[in-house]
């Protein structure tokens, strides 16, 4: 590991640059009152300000203001409802219980309505304190006046700092995107090793693969949304546009070295060739880290000529090799080969150009893009009525999830009053952050919450028993609240760990002699909640993710389909639309990433839901690998590399389609009459084509002919007719798979 480059990016990383605001715009309320001897008064408004802080995720300035203006709204109306009803137990159950299930539900709108959402239900639950001494209408108002002044304080903290560098999140996100992408590629660059693991290697690429197309959406959210940069009024804007848009179609390149690895293997593990091209993959992937890093600190990033020279130097080892080792029975292996090292040369050649973009200055000749040109490529939630309406059924899983909630927070409700605990609202507030919608989710952070929180408290009672300093300790608060905040979204064992401790030693500054009693709390408070969190999502309206996978095979299908289709159609003579096939590339990737993201929480539910794993599982990788071999098919387009008449390709296609038609058929327990579709006739002009140039090419081998006027037309024809043929045996596979599928 690079410690330097790790601690670099970590330091630019936005996650930092939101843990180092949230501390900030939390704390200064509280600091500043504490001044003029109304240190309660302050902190109310830094809880305020904290709440509020949940909903500021990254995405369009607008986007951001609009959703804490709506939070705002929403904690004042949950403050003085709880407030008002905190001396009625029956009444605070009635509220506690509709407030959950409301801001529950409006998760459907989207990820920033769930935050919104989620930062409510926090308040509501720790309204119920005791010891904020709600008795009187006047308490009630004046704790709701602060807690809103806390959240507009920290609305116009976060505006401010966005107009004092309003580029920062982009550049910070777009780095992420790119060193994202870099991981993705030596993952993938594992295929070469000779002691491959191919099962785990898959599994790691899958759950990259959506990673990195959940961070490409974001992007294109908040670049397209954002109307400055969509005028390119500025060198960096256009600039960070070109960058996003150019790593998308790196991403792309890399999808499609997508190769029949162990065949490589079989041809060339006795030669050294492939570790070079492992080695070259590695250091591809370094350089995209080195840019991400570039881009998120905003400097520029600098040429490497050892890459190029290291293309330079396998390239003549490739040619040696291909004098020494070509024979008739390794042709195909070599054809691969080179087409691998095209690709490492494209990549390296893209990488010039990302770099020359870092310079920020607007003498490097871009490409013009016309923000209206992208809209389609961004997806957007309609935030209407009906949608909420229509979900009021069992049959949707936000609505089963909000009964789940509301449900278990008046069962810790209960329990927390019956037992008379001394935090009760601890019980709740983990209830909250801890039930999600999928039991996988669930668990995982039910597992992080109590171990986080142990630890978290060892740590506390170390810090304690060696400081005895105020100031120290005081120092130790802030910066552990920072690395809270900062890991939040990243790592959530590692936020509860040291939120814990900056809590515990928060309550020792405010009241030493209570320690021991709120060390008891807190691990007594958090280990209920835990219980009726983990108990509920088993229990309550349970949604298994088994059924719930047919839905996800089918939209994979479907969009995978239209991707082929749309690529097919230029080799039938049709002129493709690039923005048709740039929409079909993105809702095939998008629908991938779902999928994958589908079955990595079946796999870590309990067994006894978990129904036909090896088979969905192959069904996962098959359609990894079709993108992979559809998005050769688009570049092999961009090439204009179609040697012959493209009426050839016709019958093919029709037939592939028809594949994925039978197979979404089989998943909609539909009837399918034509089972087999020409048991693959369509191909066979094509493979007699690409025999016939191959068996010259042996020929004329065999008689030391190395070069010659057949190579250059069995390597283009070659290349597509393999793709055709990989992808028509993956429908193949794909039609058996769904044929004898059988979940509920």
């Amino acid at each position: 590991m690079d410690y330097i480059k790790t601690y670099k990016s970590f330091i630019n990383s936005h996650y930092l640059s939101e843990g180092v605001r949230i501390t900030t715009g939390v704390v200064l309320p509280a600091l500043a009152f504490s001044y003029f001897n109304m240190f309660s008064i302050g902190i109310i408004i830094s809880l305020g300000a904290l709440f509020v802080s949940v909903t500021d995720s990254p995405g369009p300035i607008h986007h951001r203001k609009n959703g804490m203006a709506v939070c705002i709204a929403g904690i004042l109306i949950a403050t003085l409802l709880i407030g008002f009803a905190v001396n009625s137990p029956v009444l605070l159950a009635v509220f506690l219980f509709a407030g959950c299930f409301f801001f529950s539900m409006i998760g459907i709108y989207g990820t920033r309505p769930g935050s919104i959402g989620t930062a409510v239900m926090l308040v509501m639950t720790l309204t119920i304190d005791p010891r904020l001494n709600l008795d009187t209408s006047l308490k009630v108002v004046t704790h709701s006046f602060y807690m809103v002044c806390g959240g507009v304080w920290y609305m116009g903290f976060s505006m401010l700092l966005y107009n004092f560098r309003p580029y920062r999140l982009l550049q910070q996100a777009l780095g992420e995107a790119i060193q994202a992408t870099g991981e993705y590629l030596r993952i993938r660059s594992e295929f070469y090793k000779k002691e491959v693991n191919y099962e785990n290697t898959f599994k790691q690429l899958l759950h990259q693969q959506a990673l990195v197309q959940n961070k490409q959406d974001e992007l294109a959210e908040l670049l397209f949304k954002t109307r400055s940069i969509v005028k390119e009024s500025t060198n960096i804007g256009r600039s960070l546009v070109m960058i996003h848009l150019d790593i998308v179609d790196i991403f792309e390149r890399i999808m499609m070295s997508h190769q029949q690895y162990p065949l490589l293997h079989k041809y060339f593990d006795e030669t050294d060739i492939l570790n070079d091209y492992y080695n070259l993959a590695k250091e591809l992937a370094y350089e995209l880290e080195d840019l991400g890093i570039a881009v998120k600190s905003g400097e520029r990033s600098p040429q490497s000529r050892d890459l190029i020279q290291h293309i330079i130097q396998v390239t003549e080892k490739l040619n040696q090799l291909r004098l020494n080792y070509l024979k008739p029975d390794n042709i195909e292996g070599f054809i691969s080969l080179r087409r691998i090292l095209e690709n490492i040369q494209d990549l390296a050649e893209r990488l010039v150009t990302l770099r020359k973009y870092t310079d920020f200055d607007g003498t490097f000749k871009k490409r013009k893009i016309k923000g209206s040109d992208y809209e389609h490529l961004i997806s957007s939630q309609q935030i209407t009525p009906g949608l909420f309406f229509s979900n009021l059924t069992l049959k949707s899983d936000t609505f089963r999830h909000s009964l789940r909630v509301s449900i278990a927070i008046v069962i810790g409700f209960i329990i927390a009053s019956v037992l008379n605990i001394g935090h009760s609202y601890w019980v709740l507030l983990t209830i909250v952050v801890i039930l999600k919608p999928a039991f996988s989710l669930t668990k995982k952070r039910n597992i992080d919450r109590l171990a986080g929180t142990f630890a978290g408290v060892i740590i506390a009672l170390i810090i304690l028993y060696a400081v005895n300093n105020n100031t120290t300790l005081l120092a130790f608060l802030v910066v552990f609240m920072a690395g809270g905040y900062t890991f939040m979204r990243t790592n959530y064992f590692i936020s509860v760990l040291l939120m814990t401790t900056y809590l515990l030693i928060f309550y020792h500054l405010l009241n030493p002699g209570d320690f021991k009693l709120l060390l008891t709390d807190r691990i007594v408070d958090t280990l209920i909640g835990s219980i009726i969190a983990f108990m509920a999502s088993i229990f309550l309206f349970p949604s298994w993710e088994r059924k719930k996978f047919k839905p996800v095979m089918i939209t994979m299908l479907t969009d995978v389909k239209e991707y082929f289709s749309v690529v097919a159609d230029a080799f039938s003579g049709h002129e493709i639309d690039p923005l048709e096939k740039q929409l079909a590339r993105k809702n095939a990737l998008v629908a991938l990433a779902n999928l994958s993201d589908a079955f990595n929480r079946m796999i870590s539910e309990p067994k006894s839901q978990q129904q036909g794993v090896e088979v969905l599982h192959q069904f996962v990788v098959l359609n990894h690998m079709l993108t992979s071999y559809i998005a050769t098919l688009s570049h092999y387009i961009q090439m204009h590399v179609i040697p012959y008449s493209s009426d050839d390709f016709i019958k093919v296609s029709e037939d592939i389609r028809q594949y994925f038609i039978n197979a979404i058929s089989y998943l909609n327990d539909e009837d399918v009459t034509e089972k087999t579709i020409s048991n693959k006739d369509s191909l066979r002009k094509l493979n007699e084509r690409v025999n016939h140039l191959m068996q010259k090419r042996k020929e004329e081998l065999q008689q030391g002919q190395m070069e010659s006027s057949t190579r250059k037309p069995l390597f283009d024809l070659k290349s597509i007719v393999d793709q055709f043929n990989l992808i028509y045996n993956v429908a193949v596979d794909l039609n058996k798979i769904t044929q004898t599928l059988k979940i509920e």
